[in-house]
């Protein structure tokens, strides 16, 4: 490998010399196969590639994670899908291997924000997923390796511009890292922590019960939160994070982004979603707006005669009454938050999206009231001790 990658340049055009080196003159953990990537390609990557690979250590299953803008947007693992997911992520008429199934799921979980994603991918890319990576719009991917026909199918995405890079799975990072900011060089202990069960060993609420499923996804929650801009929170269910709320300034702000984009989520599995009928030649992104638009409270008359174009019958608006009941369905959900709760307005809200079992690092002066809360809605609340921050 080299000891330098060259970029087509830094976060922005204008910022116009960039490139990619290990300080010790070393060469690089990773290669580019195809393409060339930019500067923020390469912290999406650098951030998602040790995410999946902690999601496959903390859960022994293939891992996958769709990034934008430096936190997950999406992150999943190798859980089945049902009918109603899989018509829902649009890949009920794909053969899907356990990788392709993970990254189906990370692309999912928002897949307004996912367009134009960054991917990492745990195992070996095999060509179910990268007949599913060929489809959809995204920036790059990073994966230990690649089938041959594999690669050969992802180097044909952008006229053959596709990003590809390969890392090494051996690499580890220094024990200490440090970055520059406005000249000043800062300096910490890298943050190596990864969840397992001891993680999950301090049950606070009275409810005791924490089933395999569950301990998964609050795993799930927590290795994507570990790699979300702070403050953050992340919910998770069936292996994959539904909601997150990333990089807000007060913790509340954080579940409530999270809580509705899995509202959001769960909505798009609606009979009456799953349900359109769209004209042939409305594509797999306008559907995706589409679906968007007719879950909002809202949208101008513009907004709607472009969204009922696409149909070959308009369905009919849910109204707020029919959105509470599909959503009262909703249980069994996951929440991981990267620092405590000061207050119960979290609990709160987090009740009203499915969340059951909570794991936060406790130590609020109010840490009493927040688990009083807990037991109120008969949630599973951890206090584990350890901050997540991320930035």
């Amino acid at each position: 490998m080299a000891t330098q990658l060259s970029l087509r340049y830094g976060c922005n055009p204008h910022q116009k010399s960039a490139r990619a080196y290990l300080r010790d003159g070393r060469a690089l953990p990773l290669e580019a196969l195809n393409g060339s990537p930019g500067y923020v390609n390469l912290l999406d990557a650098l951030n998602s590639w040790p995410l999946v690979r902690e999601l496959r250590q903390a859960t022994g299953l293939p891992a996958a994670a769709s990034f934008k803008h430096v936190s997950p947007a999406g992150a999943a693992v190798a859980v089945p899908l049902n009918e109603s997911l899989a018509a829902a992520y649009f890949v009920a008429d794909m053969e899907l291997s356990p990788l392709a199934v993970a990254y189906a799921r990370a692309r999912g979980a928002d897949r307004l924000a996912s367009f134009g994603d960054w991917i990492a991918l745990s195992d070996t890319v095999d060509v179910p997923t990268a007949r599913l990576i060929a489809r959809e719009v995204s920036d790059g991917v990073i994966a230990p390796d690649y089938e041959p026909e594999a690669l050969r199918l992802l180097q044909g995405k952008k006229d053959g511009a596709y990003p590809v890079l390969r890392m090494d799975p051996d690499y580890e990072p220094p024990a200490t890292e440090s970055r520059d900011v406005f000249g000043v060089t800062l300096e910490q202990e890298s943050n190596r922590f990864v969840p397992d069960d001891a993680f999950l060993a301090n049950v606070v609420s009275a409810s005791k019960s924490l089933p395999e499923t569950a301990r998964r996804d609050l795993l799930v929650a927590t290795v994507a939160v570990k790699y979300t801009q702070s403050n953050s929170v992340c919910l998770a269910l069936d292996g994959q994070v539904i909601g997150s709320g990333a990089g807000q300034q007060s913790r509340v702000h954080c579940v409530r982004l999270a809580a509705s984009k899995a509202d959001h989520w769960y909505l798009r599995q609606h009979p009456r979603v799953l349900g359109m009928r769209f004209k042939k030649t409305v594509r797999r992104a306008e559907r995706i707006n589409a679906i968007d638009l007719f879950l909002q409270e809202e949208a101008t008359p513009a907004e709607l005669r472009v969204w009922e174009s696409h149909f070959t019958t308009v369905p009919e608006p849910l109204s707020a009454a029919d959105k509470r009941a599909w959503l009262d369905r909703l249980s069994g959900v996951a929440l991981s938050s990267d620092a405590f709760f000061p207050f119960r307005d979290s609990i709160d809200r987090a009740s009203r999206s499915g969340v059951t079992y909570v794991v936060q690092a406790g130590g609020s002066t109010r840490d009493d009231l927040v688990i009083q809360a807990a037991d109120e809605y008969g949630m599973v609340l951890v206090l584990s001790g350890v901050r997540l921050f991320h930035h």
